[in-house]
């Protein structure tokens, strides 16, 4: 799949995600003001028949006019002048409300407009059947008479409760649109796993070619029976192809040990050693490679305690990977600090250079397997782009941490914390 039609892909799923989502809550609204408009058409109706049964109770006339008056989303007022026995109305309030199937708590107050005040009431739960501790009272208005007023304290969770339907369907499309966008999130992933093995098979393709295509010049000489009397010939040759297969033979043994490394294989031998002495070996292993790129190095090796339980085999190696970074990556003549120190039991080492630096983008890339930092040409740094995600797997491995800083051409540097 090429890029611009993932980009397309991607778009149209978005585009679908959204107008799902917004369908999805138009019609949940659209339910839920159904309910609440026939909820109150209920209750209205319900209260319209206390009203009047009240009227005829007090033997007075029903008026022609309404009754019910709707103050706001969950209180309403029913003006019956005259007195009203509280007993009365809850038992007439709870017959209606079960007429029309009104689960909802709610709580009924009445009212004497000549002394301003509840001179009754009571909170119902039909469904819990339980009274709370404190009636709160409720909002009195300025009318003539005797009224009663009806609060229903919580009638949308109530309502909500009863959009069962809705409710799950909601939840099946939340469901359906966290599988679709993990799909997704594993398609990219995928395809950048995908990228990142091609390049990695590229990068391999080409490190072992050159070796190979060296040794196999050597062996053409070599073949030349009269090479047995130029002895300085024959053993430069004969030095190349060493040379040639023992590059081949680390680049093996870096990817083999990739692949122990990601089977949690790494079979660490540690040993308390003397991590000054390990840091001087790894310079002196790279030697021929600093000589190469008139490199210039310096040790502050200031740490007091300088011993760590570490693997000395793996703890060189990532020394040795930083410092190839650190002279691969710089474009003229290296210049690399390595400085050590003793931070509250840890034993701290970082290595300096003034290479081409590493924007704060790839800073989160370069410890991913395979990942190499761009720099324009593919071929132009060798390497598989391993060095220093096997720097952090054995860092790990030993419990401590490591951590980059850097700016885009002004180099990098690199520390590392060992317990020690």
């Amino acid at each position: 799949m090429s890029r611009f039609t993932l980009r397309i892909v991607i778009a149209l799923a978005a585009l679908s995600i959204v107008g799902i989502t917004a369908t999805q809550l138009y019609w949940v609204r659209k339910a839920f003001d159904l309910k609440e408009n026939q909820f109150n058409t209920d209750v209205n109706q319900a209260l319209e028949n206390v009203a009047t049964q009240i009227f005829e109770v007090n033997k007075m006339a029903t008026p022609a006019n309404g009754l019910v008056t709707q103050e706001s989303s969950n209180y309403f007022t029913v003006l019956v002048n005259g007195p009203i026995d509280s007993n009365l109305l809850g038992f007439l309030l709870k017959n209606e409300f079960d007429k029309k199937n009104i689960t909802a708590d709610y709580q009924y107050g009445i009212y004497n407009c000549s002394e301003q005040c509840m001179v009754g009431g009571n909170y119902i739960s039909p469904t819990k059947n339980k009274i709370p501790a404190s009636i709160s009272e409720l909002p009195s208005l300025k009318l003539d008479g005797y009224y009663f007023g009806v609060r229903f304290p919580q009638i949308e969770a109530n309502l909500v409760s009863q959009m069962g339907i809705w409710g799950f369907s909601t939840i099946v499309m939340v469901v359906v649109i966290f599988f679709f966008v993990y799909t997704l999130f594993v398609i990219l992933k995928q395809r950048r796993l995908s990228e990142v093995q091609k390049d990695f098979i590229n990068n391999m393709t080409h490190e072992f070619k050159t070796p190979l295509s060296t040794i196999s010049i050597s062996t053409s000489v070599l073949k030349d029976p009269s090479i047995v009397q130029h002895p300085e010939r024959l053993l430069n040759y004969a030095t190349i192809i060493e040379t040639e297969s023992s590059r081949l033979k680390q680049q093996v043994e870096r990817v083999l040990q990739m692949a122990r490394l990601e089977k949690n294989d790494v079979g660490l031998k540690k040993e308390n050693a003397d991590l000054h002495q390990l840091i001087q070996e790894a310079v002196k292993n790279i030697s021929m490679s600093l000589n190469s790129k008139q490199a210039a190095i310096e040790l502050k090796l200031k740490a007091t305690n300088s011993v760590a339980l570490v693997d000395r085999l793996h703890f060189t190696n990532v020394i040795y990977n930083l410092l190839d970074n650190a002279i691969k990556y710089t474009e003229s003549s290296p210049s690399i600090i390595i400085t050590t120190n003793n931070q509250a039991g840890q034993f701290l080492i970082s290595v300096h250079d003034n290479g081409i630096g590493i924007s704060s983008e790839n800073q989160r890339k370069i410890f991913h397997r395979f990942y190499r930092v761009p720099t324009g040409n593919l071929h132009d740094v060798k390497g598989f782009g391993l060095g220093l995600n096997y720097v952090k797997l054995i860092v790990e491995a030993h419990k401590g941490k490591i951590a980059v800083t850097s700016e885009v051409g002004k180099g990098s540097t690199f520390t590392i914390s060992i317990p020690n």
